[in-house]
């Protein structure tokens, strides 16, 4: 493995004298095979329970049985109500749920408080789970879609969490934006975890400056300002808004566009280096790629290729590289 290669891999497992925080990642229970649908059946998903599951420890729910319903059971329906609430209801038997399943989230999510959850994995669809789900007018009519109850209480609590349907996770540009942002917040989190100050939250960010960049460099400009001045700030208050703009920024898709001028502004560092014919055909490949006939792993293979050969230090040490493990293969996948 390269050195570049082997710098950043260093960032997103457990480093020597960095407490080691698990990857833990909320899923719903039906995702990795338990039979706890209101049918009975499950909805095994294969690259959350085999491909993701190499790297994460998951730590299952399922509202709807926590909350006491039974398995199999009748369905559940979002539903809004005379004055315009909308109510988590059972069209069945008219019951309603939505106080039932709001405090046991609240309490159930303060559970998870303490398991620090690095990303959480959702069953798309469900009135309880899903991101975007199909919701009814009181007179039986379609509504416009809202989030299911628990999924609402989740996003209320745990606001900068990277949040994903399972289904979203077979969309590439989707799958490697969550995937990138898990690994980041679990790094974040190890910072947290150990004996950090202000010289080694800004080693943490120069190390994502060009993983910053490529989501946006206007707000990885911003945040390079706010260190500079966050001398005179509290320890909670630095946490706080570092891990507001940190996570935000890498919620902002990265483009095309963007990775095309971060690997331009990482070519300067070859600039005493590289012969005529190998810097053009460097430049041939980002080319190409913005053009989207190669994928991007393809000029960055490259680039790495350089940065081990040059021992590029600065390079070396960028998470842009290689921000998740590289067995995952995503960025083979983004034209």
């Amino acid at each position: 493995m390269s050195k570049g290669s082997s710098a950043a891999r260093d960032m997103w497992q457990p480093r020597e004298g960095m407490c080691s925080v698990p990857l833990r990642i909320g899923v719903s229970s039906c995702l990795l095979g338990e039979p706890v649908r209101y049918n009975g059946a499950h909805a095994r998903d294969l690259y959350v329970r085999e491909s993701l599951g190499r790297y994460f420890e998951y730590v299952p729910v399922c509202p709807e049985v926590e909350i006491g319903l039974g398995v199999p059971r009748p369905t559940l329906r979002l539903q809004y109500n005379e004055r315009n609430d909308l109510r988590l209801i059972c069209p069945a038997t008219q019951e309603d749920h939505t106080e039932r399943m709001t405090s046991w989230a609240q309490k159930r999510l303060r559970e998870l408080a303490d398991l620090n959850l690095c990303g959480f994995i959702l069953k798309k669809n469900s009135p309880s789970c899903g991101l975007r789900v199909r919701t009814f007018r009181a007179d039986g009519k379609p509504a416009p879609w809202a989030p299911g109850r628990f999924a609402a209480v989740l996003m209320e609590t745990f606001p900068l969490l990277p949040i994903i349907e399972e289904g979203r996770l077979h969309d590439p540009q989707l799958r490697e934006n969550w995937v990138e942002r898990v690994f980041a917040y679990h790094r974040l989190k190890q910072l947290w975890a150990g004996s950090w100050n202000l010289s080694k939250l800004i080693e943490f960010h120069t190390v994502h400056k060009l993983q910053l960049m490529v989501h946006s460099p206007k707000k990885a400009q911003e945040m390079g300002r706010w260190l500079a001045r966050a001398k005179g700030l509290g320890r909670a208050e630095i946490r706080k808004e570092y891990e507001q703009m940190f996570m935000s920024t890498l919620a902002i898709p990265a483009t095309r566009g963007r990775h095309v001028n971060v690997m331009h502004h990482m070519l300067g560092y070859f600039r005493d280096h590289l012969d005529k014919a190998s810097r053009e055909e460097l430049l041939r490949t980002i080319e190409e790629y913005r053009r989207g006939i190669v994928p991007l792993i393809v000029p960055l293979v490259l680039i790495r290729h350089y940065v081990r050969i040059f021992n590029v230090e600065y390079l070396q040490k960028q998470l842009y590289l290689e921000p998740y493990p590289p067995e995952l293969a995503l960025r083979s996948q983004l034209i």
